[in-house]
């Protein structure tokens, strides 16, 4: 069994993150024996969407415990009733969700500071361990039942399957649009601008829908937790800056499943962007579990400059450069350095495909593998 490095809080607490990260399992895990209310069961569902209140009649009258509802935003108003027993009763709730749209915007009753909100994510290297392989988290990523697949093509079919059956059926089960053809092909177009900077008039030409479109249904991948789109740093800067943020699905294998492949793609430019990915996996992990208070970005000027991502807060400010080659360059370090030049505090790291480590011109250049194995401690540090 994989150990996660979440740990449970001592008071009710929202836990969210995409379907098939693994917060079912866990808290079966942490939570056994505790009363459980799974929104995505049909029954209870119906049961407690036609009256919240309900849930208290379900619960013993005695009962001082943990109490857990998996798939919370399927009924937003429960939480009024969740609300009234944390107050009335003195219960603990354990809340998972794994879209945030239906909450934030029905407006409903977010417990007003009463509940703690964790995140998970698909799984990091030091849950993995020794399993750990760099090449298999690049080609089918790390979500659990991906990792714990023992062959490479049962791990493809179940991430070619998650993108099938979650990305495209669930947008239809929650009427996020009636387009499910014009959203399939945006699913691809989308694709294009992995660690990319995000272009929606071109990926609405590509969809042949309206840019207004594509912004919303660029917003529903948001809202489902399934991509993440890193806005420009742009603190006290002196250069220009360009204003268009870079675009991520969440999990290096969900891209890989939904890029279409053909005889004029280049591996570099997939593989380079699969490292990227996997990259930001492990930083929004390690920040979100040890409350590390990160704010994630990139970096680029109107001069071409550019740093693939930035962590800025008060434990300091890391720039990150990743190559997929195995021989780094002089340019490969150029945004790196003019980094520097704007922000002369920043620590700066060059991920890439060789073996050796060694410390060019104040730059830090790490193999990759190596580089995730020291990234609890470089964010630390």
């Amino acid at each position: 069994m994989l150990s996660r490095l979440i740990s449970v809080p001592d008071r009710s607490f929202f836990l969210f993150g995409p379907r098939g990260t693994g917060k079912s399992t866990w808290l079966k895990e942490r939570f056994a024996g505790a009363p459980w209310f799974d929104l995505l069961d049909s029954e209870v569902y119906l049961d407690l969407l036609a009256d919240p209140a309900r849930l208290e009649h379900r619960l013993p009258a005695d009962y001082r415990g943990w109490v857990v509802i998996d798939e919370v935003q399927r009924v937003p108003e429960l939480l009024n009733e969740v609300h009234r027993l944390i107050e009335g009763r003195g219960l603990r709730f354990a809340l998972t969700g794994s879209s945030a749209r239906k909450l934030r915007r029905s407006g409903v009753n977010l417990l007003a500071g009463r509940a703690l909100t964790l995140r998970m994510h698909p799984l990091v290297r030091a849950e993995i361990g020794q399993g750990w392989n760099l090449r298999r988290a690049l080609d089918v990523g790390t979500l659990p039942f991906a990792v714990t697949r023992s062959d490479d093509a049962d791990a493809r079919a179940y991430v070619h399957d998650y993108v099938r059956t979650y990305l495209r059926e669930e947008v239809q089960a929650e009427g996020l649009t009636r387009n499910l053809a014009g959203f399939a092909r945006f699913l691809e177009a989308a694709s294009f601008s992995q660690a990319q900077l995000v272009n929606v008039a071109a990926v609405a030409r590509e969809c042949a829908v309206e840019r207004k479109v594509v912004d919303d249904w660029f917003g529903v991948l948001e809202d489902l937790l399934v991509a993440v789109r890193l806005p420009v740093f742009s603190r006290r800067a002196r250069r220009a800056i360009t204003t268009h943020p870079k675009f991520f699905f969440f999990d290096a294998g969900v891209y890989r499943a939904i890029r279409p492949r053909g005889p004029l793609d280049l591996a570099e430019e997939i593989d380079g962007a699969a490292l990227e990915t996997l990259l930001l996996q492990e930083v929004r992990a390690h920040n979100d579990v040890a409350n590390l208070g990160y704010e994630l970005s990139h970096w680029r000027t109107r001069k071409g400059e550019e740093v693939d991502l930035v962590l800025y807060g008060e434990r300091g400010l890391h720039a990150f450069e990743v190559k997929r080659s195995a021989r780094v360059r002089d340019d490969d370090l150029a945004g790196l350095k003019a980094f520097r030049e704007e922000y002369p505090p920043a620590q700066l790291w060059c991920l890439y495909g060789g073996e050796r480590a060694y410390l060019d011109d104040g730059v830090q250049v790490l193999p990759f593998g190596a580089a995730i194995d020291r990234l609890p401690g470089i964010l630390v540090s």
